[in-house]
């Protein structure tokens, strides 16, 4: 694995833009606009990923259209945590060979994480010969040369070799939201869960210069932007490969200094590394929403040591209940990994007593998917699947009662929200936690924070009705 951070240069930049003039330029000839179609798997730094190739894409001429048919270059953006999420890829990107002979001329691309697995280039290579392109995450700048020269040769290309992980400043982005926004603090991880696959795909940590992300946050905000959240696999190791002595509880206190109407989340925090100096910055702060995602993923110390995870149960629960000791209201999400390799029954019920005793407010949950290349993968699992499935169904059935619960505690208060959609015929709207509110009023008030009184509630959502009193 190459561990080099790599910074992309003004112009090497430049020069991705003068590909996307060739690519304009080809279509001009053809007295045509192309139309472009963008499919994203995964995490929300895909999605933010997604918004770049959206933005190169428009840059280079194309219409973005919300099907592939039709679509004059389709691109999958992928995810590689799981392996359901892979087949389901492949599966799509089967498909393809029908709209693919339906327009001959279409371009299909396969990019992300999973491209930067070799398996799957491989596999790409051999089995799927109509997708024309393969990058990897590492490449995602050069999309304008490899678009190109897709066009230009007429022949496949693959830019999947183990390139530095890289930093690049100035990629053009199209944003599904003008309300909320995710801006990437920082790419790659070192910690090397024995179950995860991203720092292989990923690389290394590498976190941007703090004047750059600043000079985003504010561009975001002066546009109208209400909610920013910040991403990285480690939110919490952001500047530790920097000089500047910038940690990420300094570079969220100096975002919250920006004028403006605006909240700002981030996500995912490493129990590690989320401490004291991180929960007391929140806390100060009316712009950091109180909210928090810290995934537990087993409530035993042995898994959590098998895992490589760095911190056990006991640690855990002492970070968040000093984070809870600060935030009275805090908005806590996690993730939970049902069946690692070699869990028995009594530990499975300590993550099922870690539950019930921290009464997360949502949990994302899963059962164990070996990924190849990775530790767990070649450890002893000898609990059959049907046992696997049995414990998920009820963790997940504690889970639903504990966050019934919780959401039934809102009824009768008066939440500040930030009305950022519709649903039907009700607005959507999101509490300072994040929690889903519907109630009725005027599509005109989206974009604007609104305090609304709870009146019901459910598992995942609940329901209000708009107040008077002022935001």
């Amino acid at each position: 694995m190459n561990t080099k951070t790599t910074v992309i240069s003004e112009a090497q930049l430049s020069l991705q833009y003068a590909f996307c003039d060739k690519i304009n330029a080809y279509w001009l000839q053809q007295n045509r606009t192309p139309t472009a179609y963008v499919e994203t798997y995964g995490c929300q730094q895909n999605e933010a990923d997604s918004e770049k190739l959206r933005g190169y894409l428009v840059q280079s001429g194309y219409a973005i259209v919300t099907e592939a048919e039709g679509a004059d270059a389709v691109v999958m953006n992928t995810c590689a945590i799981r392996e359901h999420a892979e087949q389901r890829v492949f599966g799509n990107l089967g498909a393809l060979t029908h709209t693919k002979r339906r327009h001959p001329e279409q371009k299909i691309f396969l990019c992300g994480c999973m491209a930067g697995e070799t398996k799957v280039s491989d596999r790409i290579k051999k089995s799927y010969p109509h997708v024309d392109g393969c990058f990897s995450t590492h490449h995602l700048w050069q999309f304008p040369e490899i678009l190109w020269n897709v066009l230009s040769t007429k022949k496949r290309q693959f830019y999947i070799a183990d390139e530095a992980g890289s930093i690049a400043e100035g990629i053009p982005q199209v944003r599904d939201n003008p309300l909320k926004a995710w801006v990437s603090i920082m790419y790659g991880c070192n910690n090397f869960c024995t179950y995860c696959i991203v720092p292989y795909v990923r690389g290394r940590e590498r976190s941007r210069r703090k004047e750059d992300i600043l000079a985003e946050c504010r561009c975001l905000i002066e546009s109208g932007c209400k909610e920013i959240t910040l991403l990285g696999q480690n939110v919490n190791s952001y500047g530790k490969d920097l000089e500047e002595g910038t940690d990420f509880s300094d570079l969220l206190a100096e975002i919250s200094q920006i004028p403006g109407e605006f909240l700002i989340r981030f996500m995912t925090s490493h129990p590690r590394d989320a401490g004291k100096k991180l929960f007391d910055t929140m806390a100060a702060s009316p712009k950091i929403a109180k909210q928090l995602h810290l995934p537990f993923q087993s409530g035993s110390s042995r898994v959590l040591k098998a895992m490589n995870r760095h911190y056990n149960r006991e640690k855990y629960l002492e970070t968040v209940n000093y984070a809870k000791s600060v935030m009275p209201d805090l908005v806590l999400t996690s993730d939970v990994i049902v069946g690692f390799p070699g869990e028995t029954e009594e530990e499975f019920e300590e993550t099922i007593s870690l539950i019930e005793q921290v009464r997360y407010d949502s949990l994302f949950t899963f059962i164990f998917s070996p990924r190849t290349g990775t530790p767990a993968a070649t450890m002893e699992d000898p609990t059959p699947k049907e046992e696997k499935n049995r414990r998920f169904d009820r963790l997940c059935a504690v889970q639903n009662r504990i966050s019934e619960e919780i959401h039934e505690r809102y009824i009768g208060k008066c939440l500040c929200c930030l009305i950022d959609g519709t649903d039907k015929e009700f607005l959507t709207a999101r509490t300072e936690g994040g929690r889903l509110v519907r109630c009725a009023g005027d599509p005109a008030l989206i974009g604007s924070y609104r305090h609304i009184t709870i009146t019901g509630a459910t598992t995942w959502s609940l329901t209000g009705t708009l107040s008077d009193k002022e935001a």
